[in-house]
């Protein structure tokens, strides 16, 4: 590795972490991004290397610049659930807001944060500009979590590991053993995947007992509302099956302290459902007898922004792409630009798009992922498409092993 021209973390940055609360608001004509909370912590846990560069475009980014010399020092990606509500037909009348919170390293001078987020021709728009004294004594400090609360489940070898923590929602403290086994069995299931198995020695993952006063999760649509640690709830966007919670600094508050980066939270309940969105969490059910292989299939979402590989038309917001632009996501592709994606591992021959018939022909290959939505995928038999799948396909893979990289070596 080349890293005589990389950045060095202790040239900028504290080993501290830097919470940005925001609240996103607008509808689809006109987004706004308006500062809430400045917060800090001890000890940074996200990535010490590549810190100026971003491997996914998402759909947003934030940025710190050092005030002195206008350099961005730090940039990183993110999705949210105010931009899929921006795809609903409400959000064309009316106006909304929404919670997001960001991790940052805690810069050691004065920085600008740039927030910025893409339209639908993927062109960046800046939502806010502000200015952070790093030595503001109104920047909040919490008070940790009780270390009696954080179980360690895997522990890293390598020097810059990847901080994930798995939280529990719904569970009472009677419920807790419970809530560490299932833990317990996600992991085990991430691990199973080869990508994830591979790079085993990079991850760090502890069980945050995060307390229900009732046990159980909100359900709008049988009338059900529970008193539960996270406030999350099924119905999101009134889908049925989309369990999301929107609470997201009352999520981070619960976290103050712990080892984490990103995020799963387990739901206890056998009802089927959940959501990952990339870098902001993976909320899913815990007690479905598929739940192990939809956590996996929602991380993928959360930590490699993989895209689903599954098309419903009756979907309340289902993707749909155009020729004219390439998603950002690597696993799907509109051919506007499929140099960028999967063609390299393509075989030698391989029809593009590829029949749906030769799928047993072409492992890897360019499937109409919905008839007319304008969108392909690279497999038929992936965890991003079935929780039948055994593992994730190789263009997956591929990604994941990629970001892993990203996060825990200096790239060249």
């Amino acid at each position: 590795m080349n890293i005589s021209n990389a950045q060095n973390f202790d040239d900028y940055f504290e080993n501290k972490t830097l919470r940005l609360d925001y609240i996103f608001a607008g509808n689809a004509q006109n987004q706004y991004a308006f500062l809430d909370e400045l917060i800090s912590y001890d000890n940074w846990y996200g990535r010490k290397v590549n810190l100026d560069k971003v491997l996914l475009e998402g759909n947003g980014q934030i940025k710190v610049i050092d005030a002195k010399t206008n350099k961005t020092i730090y940039k990183q990606s993110f999705s949210t659930l105010f931009h899929e509500w921006l795809t609903l037909d409400e959000a064309q009348t009316n106006n909304k807001s929404f919670e997001n919170t960001f991790l940052v390293p805690f810069p050691k001078s004065d920085v600008i944060i740039e927030v910025s987020t893409f339209d639908k021709d993927r062109k960046e728009v800046v939502l806010l500009h502000h200015e952070v004294n790093s030595k503001d004594i109104l920047i909040k400090k919490l008070h940790n979590s009780s270390k009696e609360k954080v179980k360690v489940i895997q522990k890293a070898k390598n020097e810059n590991p990847i901080y994930v923590a798995i939280v529990a929602e719904g569970f009472t403290e009677a419920e807790m053993p419970l809530f560490l086994t299932k833990a317990q069995a996600v992991v085990d299931e991430l691990f199973k995947q080869k990508a994830f198995k591979n790079h085993e020695d990079d991850f760090t993952i502890v069980a945050v007992e995060t307390i229900s006063q009732e046990s159980g999760v909100s359900n709008p649509h049988t009338n059900v509302w529970k008193n539960s640690a996270l406030q999350s709830n099924f119905g999101t966007f009134y889908s049925e099956r989309y369990l999301t919670t929107s609470r997201i600094k009352n999520l981070h508050n619960q976290l103050a302290g712990t080892p984490y980066d990103h995020i799963i939270i387990l739901a206890n309940t056998d009802i089927y459902g959940g959501g990952g969105i990339f870098n902001a969490y993976t909320l899913t059910t815990s007690n479905h007898k598929q739940f192990a292989p939809v956590v996996v299939h929602e991380f993928g979402h959360s930590f490699a922004g993989l895209a689903d590989e599954y098309f419903y038309e009756s979907d309340v917001f289902e993707n749909t792409g155009t020729n004219q632009i390439e998603p950002w996501e690597l696993n799907i592709t509109s051919l506007a630009n499929f140099d960028s994606k999967w063609k390299n591992m393509l075989k030698e021959g391989t029809p593009i798009p590829t029949d749906k018939k030769d799928v047993n022909k072409y492992r890897i290959g360019v499937f109409e992922g919905l008839k007319g939505n304008g969108l392909y995928i690279p497999s038929q038999n992936c965890r991003m498409k079935t929780n039948d799948a055994i593992d994730f396909c190789p263009v997956c893979e591929n990604a994941i092993n990629h970001l892993i990289e990203f996060y825990t070596q200096q790239q060249k």
